[in-house]
């Protein structure tokens, strides 16, 4: 069995040592002699918003880790109309192991940092290390029950609860260790049409309840994307989570 090596070990090479996704993503599972071979055909970029990381249909040729900033899912319909299905965040994998063509598009919703590789080499990992395909599978099952999750938002929830959820995803992912009578700043990763994309409203209706958990002591916002949460248990009550 092998031994899991301290993050400061002088043979997991040097831009894998402080990646999020070393820690918590799916090269987490990997032995430092299979980073240091990954890492020969790696390549971490930054990404501006609006940057299609993976389009629906493209033959998939590479993955991606999250390292830092969101990434949006939009689905497409035939007649060209789309909706945003789900939001990634450091240290997610984009892509798709075992298929070859994408289902889905991936597009920066803000600046994104991430860490490409060949899908080559990592299908070649997966048969070499039973806990990467482990670790990817649990990663897929954690993106099933958040869609579950979601669809019961929009399926049930008011838009007041929404976009109180909605916060609350954001303010988690951003600070997943935060105190829940402490203050967590953000800003929003998503324009309010986006917003109202994701949520099933209109902008109004996402402008109005913004207003109105302002007015009653929830958030701040500042110059219309830098929110303040007063309190993540008062935000998960008017969530009803």
């Amino acid at each position: 069995m092998a031994v899991r090596q301290d993050i400061h070990n002088s043979e997991i090479p040097a831009l894998c040592r402080s990646c999020e996704a070393r820690h918590r993503g799916v090269c987490g599972a990997l032995t430092p002699e299979q980073l240091v071979e990954l890492s020969r055909h790696t390549t971490k970029r930054k990404v501006e918003p609006g940057t299609v990381l993976v389009s629906d249909s493209d033959t998939i040729d590479s993955y991606a880790n999250v390292l830092a900033g969101v990434v949006k899912l939009v689905k497409t319909l035939p007649d060209g109309r789309q909706q945003i299905v789900g939001l990634q965040f450091a240290p997610d994998f984009i892509g798709r192991p075992f298929k070859r063509e994408s289902s889905i598009t991936a597009e920066a919703a803000t600046a994104v940092r991430v860490c490409a590789f060949p899908k080559t080499s990592l299908d070649r990992m997966i048969d070499q290390a039973p806990e990467l395909g482990h670790r990817l599978h649990l990663q897929a099952l954690d993106e099933l029950d958040e869609a579950r999750d979601w669809m019961l938002t929009l399926g049930r929830k008011t838009a007041a609860e929404r976009v109180a959820s909605f916060l609350h995803l954001i303010a988690r992912h951003g600070d997943p260790e935060a105190e829940s009578e402490g203050e967590i700043s953000f800003d929003l990763p998503l324009t309010r049409a986006d917003i109202a994309d994701f949520l099933g409203l209109t902008i109004e209706t996402v402008s109005r309840q913004l207003t109105k958990l302002r007015k009653d002591g929830l958030i701040a916002v500042e110059n219309n994307r830098h929110v303040t949460v007063f309190g993540i248990d008062r935000l998960e009550r008017r969530a009803n989570i």
